[in-house]
């Protein structure tokens, strides 16, 4: 895979942006490992390989265990991996990211409403919403993952 366009230098002002709203999440108050766990579902969920390498990299490097990575898209079925707050905050990534199929139900929101309050409700979908842009530019002019770069296989 090659990259297409280099979207960064090519519009620096919108990835300046991008930048300010990336940096506004990082001071919501939203614990970094949440917030980290919700970029990587919903990169899975785009199935974005830049972003997906990333946020493994970073939940890595903030000490979350491989065994809950790797179980990070059956997070239902692995449920007691993740305490209340992830569990909901996943569900309501799933639902905001699949916006067109889910349409963000009633029961969706109030269960998200029920343990997150409105400043952090707005927040996490904020995150949702931006690593759903990031994803998009990222697949659209196929951002090489750090993996790829450094030449890696699985062999």
């Amino acid at each position: 895979m090659s990259v297409r366009i280099d979207y960064n230098h090519v519009a620096p002002g919108a990835s300046a942006a991008w930048g300010g709203v990336y940096r506004y999440v990082l001071k919501s108050g939203l614990p970094a490992e949440l917030v980290e766990l919700v970029y990587l579902r919903v990169s899975q969920i785009n199935n974005c390989a830049f972003c997906l390498d990333m946020h493994t990299r970073d939940l890595l490097a903030k000490g979350v265990k491989v065994e809950k990575l790797a179980l990070v898209q059956a997070w239902r079925e692995a449920a007691q991996l993740f305490d209340e707050r992830e569990r909901t905050a996943l569900a309501w990534a799933e639902s905001v990211t699949k916006v067109a199929q889910t349409g963000v139900p009633d029961e969706d929101y109030a269960k998200a409403r029920s343990v997150f309050n409105e400043k952090e409700l707005v927040d996490l979908t904020v995150a949702i919403s931006l690593m759903n842009a990031y994803n998009r530019m990222a697949i659209s002019f196929r951002s090489t993952p750090k993996a790829a770069e450094q030449g890696h296989s699985l062999r």
